[in-house]
């Protein structure tokens, strides 16, 4: 919000969360929408080719295989048990059927939603995304006060 007096490059650019979660979801840069945002499966580029935004400092690193996992837990949990209730199939059986579906669908989660996380944490400004790079302040003092070993 801009008040009276300010200065509109002071002003943050508005970062729309769901834009950026979809643009990240469909393998594109959450600031601009029109560069790549990975260069291999899961592996994010360093600087969007089109706008420059840096990718190095991104921190998706746990969050994507949480969620593949809750998501492809209940589907195939869901299935399994559907599937039980109808027909009575064996454990080879049931096995052969939802095994590879289990493979396939987290392989083909993984990246839109490792996509999305990054695009979240560009709209949160997270982890080095805002507009002022956070500060670290060195802390001289030891971990037991004034005690050495």
């Amino acid at each position: 919000m801009q008040h009276f007096g300010d200065n509109p490059a002071d002003t943050p650019a508005e970062r729309p969360l769901g834009r950026a979660i979809k643009r990240g979801m469909l393998n594109r840069c959450p600031a601009c929408g029109s560069g790549r945002l990975f260069k291999s499966f899961v592996k994010p580029v360093d600087h969007c080719a089109a706008c420059g935004e840096d990718y190095t400092h991104q921190r998706a690193d746990d969050l994507p295989p949480y969620l593949v996992i809750t998501i492809v837990g209940h589907v195939v949990l869901g299935g399994y048990m559907a599937t039980d209730l109808v027909w009575p199939l064996t454990t080879w059986q049931h096995l052969a059927i939802w095994a590879p579906i289990t493979v396939i669908l987290s392989l083909l989660l993984l990246q839109p939603i490792k996509g999305g996380a990054i695009g979240l944490q560009w709209a949160l400004k997270m982890h080095g995304f805002g507009a002022k790079p956070e500060e670290t302040e060195a802390d001289t003092t030891s971990a037991y006060g004034d005690r050495t070993a």
